[in-house]
């Protein structure tokens, strides 16, 4: 009886610590009773009824990707090319999303090849190269508005690759080889126009400085000659100032010294006596002076004679 005993309390904790649930962060727990839905529980620790209630499905809340394969499509011109896409959604609705449909992710990737075909059949092959956000975005909307039934947000859908025609592929790739040497050779070009501008820009800066240094030189002489000319004016000018003061010194010296007619008139010979050295072939001396002249002319005879 002990033996059966311990056994019935072994089964009854078991039935207890099944009964209680703890729902982790970011998960949900859809709960049925009897095979109906009974609630959603959220996170924290929950009990259920032995036997009769159960978890039908733990949903996961946080944002999924899923990245479906290569799909063929056809544009507007005629060209078949293969796109996969990606998409991020979230559940928002566990119930939703556990009895909205049977399998959500093939139905998703189901719908957006679906709606990619619709929307990709509108453009040519050049906006489908060059509309990645335009068709992300009609994707986007339309996918969220049809899996909003199913308890679920689209958030974003991207397109991954874009893989047109091997032929178209070649075409693009000489397009683009072509567009990259003509972009070299703009650059090539405008490298070439800069360097001649640079060295244009060089010359005349050059040319600008030496004409600047030969102003600078010009002006330069010109004030060390006119520097040399004013000096030699100045040198002149005090040249004939002692000149004058030597005169008046002497005139002074000779009235200081009481000097009589005679004597002045002496001074006067000798002065036209130096004069008469000079190249001038007539002197006009004053009558004042010629009597002294011959007087001083008949002491030297006198003094020969004798």
């Amino acid at each position: 009886m002990e033996f059966v005993f311990i056994i019935l309390l072994i089964v009854i904790f078991c039935i207890i610590v099944s009964c209680i649930k703890i729902v982790p962060q970011a998960e949900a727990f859809v709960v049925e009773r009897l095979g109906g839905y009974q609630a959603t529980w959220g996170v924290g620790v929950h009990l259920k009824l032995p036997l009769i209630d159960k978890v039908a499905r733990r949903v996961i809340l946080k944002e999924q990707v899923v990245d479906f394969a290569p799909q063929p499509v056809i544009t507007k011109d005629n060209v078949t090319m293969r796109i996969d896409t990606v998409v991020f959604f979230q559940i928002t609705d566990p119930k939703l999303f556990a009895y909205g449909v049977e399998n959500p992710i093939m139905a998703i990737e189901n719908l957006t090849a679906t709606t990619l075909r619709n929307i990709i059949g509108d453009l040519e092959l050049d906006e489908t190269l060059t509309s990645r956000e335009v068709i992300n975005t009609k994707m986007r909307a339309s996918l969220d508005i049809a899996t909003d039934p199913w308890g679920i947000k689209v958030n974003r859908v991207e397109l991954k690759n874009i893989i047109p025609p091997a032929a178209i592929q070649d075409a693009m790739e000489k397009q683009m080889k072509a567009e990259r040497e003509r972009r070299e050779a703009i650059l090539i070009a405008e490298g070439e126009k800069k360097s001649t501008i640079l060295v244009a820009e060089g010359k005349k800066e050059s040319a600008i400085l030496d004409a600047e240094a030969e102003k600078q030189a010009a002006i330069l002489r010109a004030e060390a000659k006119r520097e040399a000319m004013i000096k030699e004016a100045e040198g002149q000018a005090e040249a004939i100032l002692a000149i004058q003061k030597a005169n008046a010194d002497g005139i002074r010296f000779i009235k200081e010294a009481g000097a009589d007619e005679a004597v002045i008139k002496l001074k006067s010979l000798e002065a036209f006596a130096k004069a008469a050295d000079g190249k001038a072939t007539k002197i006009i001396i004053p009558s004042e002076i010629q009597g002294v002249a011959g007087l001083v002319q008949s002491v030297t005879e006198i003094a020969k004679n004798e």
